[in-house]
């Protein structure tokens, strides 16, 4: 149900972008049917290659069975506790240690790390984290997930493109277009809603992401049965000092952890715009269990 809110509210949120340009250059009709079309091109296309878009924007690359033992025997080992099908398998070569699942249902899953996890963790702590990013996979959250990395990522691409363009031809034109944009308050409804819209859907991406990792934290427990594992594996990544290189900010919220911000939360702002619950408060939760 929430996937379906989701591409209701791009295909409003896009729709209403090309209407809002068509208005501005006079063609509302024709620009109306073209964001209508492109935006539900879109969504099929997001429900439907996500997890190829994602695994392609961070440059995975499918998992060796010899080069990445551990990698593959835990997924495969928690799969079958699981009860779920083996997943695909890829790896990011990334000395943050980091980690992710996305596809649409447990049958076309993908569970990806890098390769800085593979290399300061030990295997409990892997089982931890490979149990979380399982459990996202049970829980159908990466299916919302990866559809949100690509729509959020259209929107903001679109507002910048007809931004651009409204910017650029509002100065190549001034004299043509007198009647339908003299009017400043235009101007100013125009940039609020090209600025507001993709901050509403960057915050639907957010609050999507930080609730959600509590439960995966809770499920991938129960699967291990040894909470600590995963503990000790935020404490690692949480507290490695580096950024993920190939993270994007569409991507972000996908990740075990955050892969820009590290350290505390230091204000509700900071706290608002986290992709991710505190590593501290996630650590603290599991060592109560």
């Amino acid at each position: 149900m929430r996937t379906w809110v989701i591409f209701a509210l791009f295909i409003f949120l896009i729709t209403g972008f090309f209407y809002l340009a068509g208005i501005y250059s006079g063609s509302a009709s024709s620009f109306f049917i073209i964001g209508l079309v492109f935006s539900i091109a879109s969504t099929a296309g997001s429900y439907f290659f996500s997890d190829k878009i994602v695994l392609l924007t961070v440059g995975a690359k499918p998992a060796d069975k010899k080069q990445h033992f551990d990698f593959y025997t835990v997924a495969e080992n928690l799969s079958m506790a699981s009860g779920l099908p083996m997943p695909k398998l890829y790896v990011i070569d990334d000395p943050s240690p980091n980690a992710f699942a996305t596809g649409r249902d447990p049958k076309h899953a993908v569970v990806c790390v890098t390769t800085g996890l593979l290399q300061r963790l030990d295997r409990a702590e892997l089982e931890g984290v490979i149990a979380h990013e399982l459990s996202h996979v049970k829980n159908y959250d990466i299916l919302l997930a990866s559809i949100v990395a690509v729509l959020v990522g259209t929107v903001a691409l679109v507002a910048d493109l007809m931004m651009r363009n409204m910017w650029w031809s509002g100065f190549r034109s001034r004299d043509d277009n007198r009647d339908r944009g003299n009017n400043p308050l235009f101007y100013v409804f125009m940039i609020f809603i090209f600025i507001i819209t993709p901050i509403a859907a960057t915050l639907i991406q957010l609050a999507i992401s930080r609730k959600r990792e509590f439960l995966a934290d809770a499920d991938g427990a129960l699967l291990t049965r040894y909470p600590e594992g995963l503990a000790r594996a935020l404490e690692k990544i949480s507290d490695y000092p580096r950024s993920m290189a190939s993270a994007t900010t569409s991507t972000a919220h996908l990740f075990i952890s955050n892969p820009f911000k590290k350290g505390k939360e230091r204000n509700w702002l900071l706290s608002l715009f986290s992709t991710h619950p505190p590593a501290e408060e996630r650590i603290k939760i599991l060592r109560s269990m």
